[in-house]
C-alpha cells in the first residue's frame, strides 16, 4: 500500500515532493503519463501507476489504499487553448478530488498557484491568504489565470460539501532540478545577453525553489492546523528583479545584465505577439507574453506569515545556492524545453 500518491511526478515540483517523500522512508505512488520520462522516479523507487487524470478510472486505481495525496500534476506554462487548460486543469483536478473523496483519504494537498489571486494591484499590501481569488482577471486570453481560480474554486466546494479534506499550496514562480522549461529558456538567453530588466528592476520578484514548496507541502499534510488551510509559499527572502536575474546571469556565466525595457511597452507589445500568434494558431508561444511580462516587472508582494507560523515552514536554502544547483542540473542534462512552455511558468 502506498502512503502517498503524487501526480506529476515527473515534473519539477512533484519530482521534489517524490525525491523528499522517499528520502523520509514513505512509500509513493506515482500516476504518470504512459510514455513519460520516469528515469528519476524509478531511481527512488517509485511504484508507477501509467494513467491519465482526464480519466476517472485512471484516478481510481491510482488512489487506491492511499493516505495522502500531493497533486501536482497540471498545464505546464501560460500558453495555449481553453480546452488544454480545462482538459489537464480543471477536469484532471476535479477527477482526483472526487476519487479521493471515495477513498476518504486522511489529506488531499493541492499545488495551485499565487495566479489564484488575479492580478492584484500594484503597490498593494503583502497579499496573503485571506485576499479574494480572480481580482482583475484579464478579459482575453488569461487562462492559466482563470484555470487556478476555478480549479480551487471547485475543490473548496467539495471541502465543504462532500468533506474532502483539502490544504491548498500556492507557490509563485517556481525553479530547481528538473525545471525542463524556464531553466532552459533563461540559460542560452541569459549566455547570450538578451534578458532585459522590465521596468527600474527594483520591484520585488517571487520566486521560490521547488524544493521549499516540496518541503511545506509535507508539512501542511502533516499538520492538523492545515486542514481546511491555504497556504502562500512565494520567496525565499525579500529580492529585487534586479539581484534576481543577476543572481541567474552569473550562475549561468552571461555577462550582467544592463538593457532595461519600459513595463507598459513591453506590455503592450506581448499582447499583440499573443494576438498574432492566436491568430495564426501557433503551439509555442512568443517571445514574451503578458503573463511572463506582469510576472517579472509587477511590484506585488505575498505574505509567507501564516506557513511560517502554521507549518513552522522556512526555505532551507539562499537564492544563490539554489539557482546555482538548478543551473548546474540543467548543464548536466541539456534537456531541451518542452512544447508549450513559457519563460515564465509556475509548476
Amino acid at each position: 500500500m502506498a502512503q502517498s500518491l503524487v501526480t506529476g511526478g515527473t515534473g519539477l515540483l512533484g519530482s521534489h515532493i517524490a525525491e523528499q517523500l522517499v528520502a523520509r522512508g514513505e512509500t509513493v505512488r506515482a500516476l504518470v503519463r504512459p510514455g513519460s520520462q520516469t528515469e528519476f522516479l524509478r531511481s527512488l523507487g517509485v511504484e508507477l501507476v501509467e494513467g491519465d487524470l482526464a480519466s476517472p478510472e485512471s484516478c481510481d486505481e491510482a488512489m487506491r489504499g492511499v493516505e495522502v495525496v500531493y497533486h501536482a500534476a497540471a498545464k505546464v506554462g501560460d500558453w495555449g487553448r481553453w480546452e488544454e487548460f480545462q482538459r489537464s486543469c480543471l477536469d484532471a483536478t476535479h477527477n482526483l478530488a472526487e476519487a479521493a473523496i471515495r477513498e476518504n483519504v486522511r489529506r488531499f494537498v493541492h499545488i495551485s498557484s499565487t495566479s489564484a489571486y488575479g492580478h492584484p494591484k500594484d503597490g498593494s499590501p503583502p497579499v496573503d491568504e485571506s485576499a479574494p481569488m480572480g481580482q482583475r482577471i484579464w478579459k482575453l486570453w488569461d487562462y492559466y489565470t482563470l484555470s487556478k481560480v476555478l480549479c480551487e474554486k471547485d475543490l473548496w466546494n467539495l471541502a465543504g460539501e462532500r468533506g474532502l479534506n483539502l490544504t491548498v499550496i500556492r507557490p509563485s514562480w517556481l525553479y530547481g532540478e528538473r525545471d525542463r522549461t524556464t531553466v532552459a529558456r533563461l540559460y542560452r538567453k541569459l549566455r547570450a545577453g538578451k534578458v532585459p530588466l522590465i521596468g527600474k528592476g527594483d520591484n520585488p520578484i517571487s520566486a521560490i525553489y521547488a524544493g521549499d514548496v516540496a518541503c511545506a507541502a509535507i508539512l501542511a499534510a502533516e499538520t492538523s492546523k492545515a486542514l481546511g488551510q491555504a497556504y502562500n509559499i512565494t520567496d525565499q527572502g525579500p529580492i529585487t528583479q534586479h539581484d534576481y536575474f543577476q543572481l541567474w546571469a552569473s550562475s549561468c556565466g552571461g555577462p550582467p545584465i544592463r538593457k532595461r525595457r519600459r513595463y507598459g511597452q513591453v506590455f503592450r507589445t506581448a499582447f499583440l505577439l499573443e494576438a498574432a500568434w492566436r491568430l495564426t494558431r501557433q503551439p509555442k508561444p512568443p517571445l514574451i507574453t503578458r503573463y511572463a511580462t506582469w510576472l517579472m516587472g509587477r511590484d506585488l508582494s505575498y505574505s509567507t506569515a501564516k506557513a511560517r507560523n502554521e507549518l513552522n515552514w522556512s526555505p532551507a536554502m539562499s537564492y544563490a545556492e539554489s539557482i546555482e544547483r538548478a543551473v548546474r542540473w540543467y548543464e548536466g542534462s541539456r534537456n531541451e524545453p518542452k512544447p508549450g512552455g513559457s519563460l515564465a511558468a509556475t509548476h
